[in-house]
């Protein structure tokens, strides 16, 4: 019998990792799927796992290295949402974006299948799901947990062969005191080997902020370089499709 896992099943089958970004701005490829053996010992079906066009690893080969990702801070923001899925949008307005990332083994770079990949961002107004209050400056949040039930911008995937996830999101806005950024998490052999943020270059930002509906604030007041968490390390690689 085949049916949809959660992270939770996804986890009962899957160190140092090295994760690798490359971001596109439109654009729409198929997902495939892929069948993995639960905990219970029974087949599912992890809908859906990207399958690698030869351009994207091409690019992965051209922009990545094998150098162990930073940690950084998991930020007040996080609960496990427990959704394996490639398109997190849901109802959020903003560019589209598809976020490829790669993970491989750091020492014999490579790559690491079944790997489950979470991530999670605020939307283009800077407000993040599960925290609406906290993130505009209500109560809430700092390790209390989720105080809406909002899901949006938030899931993960089971990376395939070549190491890859694939998600469909909009590109993240800016919030008080923070550059703009999306969290990520590697989960391995039931384990979270690793926790980082992933950055973008402030000309993609200010190219995308020129656009609705990011274009409605202004006052954006910490960049990259004024950033304390910050590292270039982590800045995605950028490729226009398209519109976006």
């Amino acid at each position: 019998m085949t049916y949809k896992v959660d992270r939770r099943q996804a986890l009962a089958t899957f160190g140092a990792v090295s994760l690798s970004g490359l971001l596109a701005a439109c654009g729409d490829d198929g997902d495939g799927s892929s069948a993995v053996t639960t905990s219970e010992g029974t087949t599912s079906t992890v809908e859906t796992k990207t399958s690698t066009p030869t351009s994207l690893s091409r690019l992965f080969d051209e922009s990545a290295s094998c150098s162990v990702t930073p940690e950084e801070t998991e930020g007040p923001y996080y609960f496990d949402v427990d959704s394996i899925r490639s398109d997190i949008r849901e109802d959020r307005e903003g560019v589209l974006l598809r976020l490829a990332l790669r993970v491989r083994d750091a020492e014999s770079c490579e790559p690491i299948e079944n790997a489950v990949v979470d991530i999670w961002h605020c939307d283009a107004v800077g407000v993040y799901s599960g925290f609406e209050s906290a993130s505009t400056r209500g109560p809430g949040g700092g390790g209390s947990g989720p105080t809406d039930d909002e899901t949006y911008l938030r899931g993960a995937q089971a990376t395939n062969a070549d190491g890859i996830v694939e998600f469909k999101t909009v590109y993240p806005g800016w919030y008080v005191g923070r550059t703009v950024h999306i969290h990520a998490k590697v989960h391995l052999d039931k384990k979270t080997v690793l926790t980082s943020q992933l950055f973008f270059d402030e000309k993609v930002n200010a190219a995308v902020y020129k656009r609705a509906p990011y274009s409605q604030r202004t006052g954006r007041e910490t960049f990259n370089e004024d950033d304390g968490i910050f590292n270039e390390a982590l800045l995605l690689a950028a490729r226009k499709q398209g519109d976006g």
